[in-house]
């Protein structure tokens, strides 16, 4: 496989993983606001809230690093945001709708693993923009 086939399997990825995460984002908030709504405690309500408000913010963003992709071309630090923000939500999001269902305890401690890797995909989107240009 040639870079540029490469990059475009990796915007294609991103874009469908974008796409997938919005789209189930949306659903899990309706979901929470309409059938979750007095059946769990207010404190998992908020959490889980929480995790649909990153899915979606992170949604976003991964499509941001799509159109960057598609402007930039495939760069190492624009895959390495991309699969850092997918980590992330899957892991930080993923935990508080676990948590939410009574899932077990040691979820707890993943959701910030999480949320680190959400940081170090903000990290690695520094990195592009450092490197633009080079």
């Amino acid at each position: 496989m040639t870079e540029q086939q490469y990059g475009l399997e990796m915007t294609k990825l991103y874009l469908f993983l974008a796409a997938l995460l919005g789209g189930s984002g949306v659903i899990l908030g309706a979901f929470g606001a309409h059938g979750l709504r007095g059946r769990v405690a207010e404190n998992l309500l908020e959490a889980y809230k929480t995790g649909v408000l990153y899915q979606m913010l992170h949604a976003l963003a991964l499509l941001g690093v799509v159109l960057l992709m598609q402007h930039w071309g495939e760069r190492t630090a624009l895959v390495v945001t991309g699969a850092l923000f997918t980590i992330g939500v899957l892991l930080f999001s993923g935990s508080l709708y676990g948590l939410t269902f009574g899932g077990p305890r040691w979820l707890g401690p993943v959701t910030p693993l999480g949320g680190l890797a959400m940081i170090g995909g903000w990290a690695a989107l520094c990195v592009a923009a450092l490197k633009l240009g080079e």
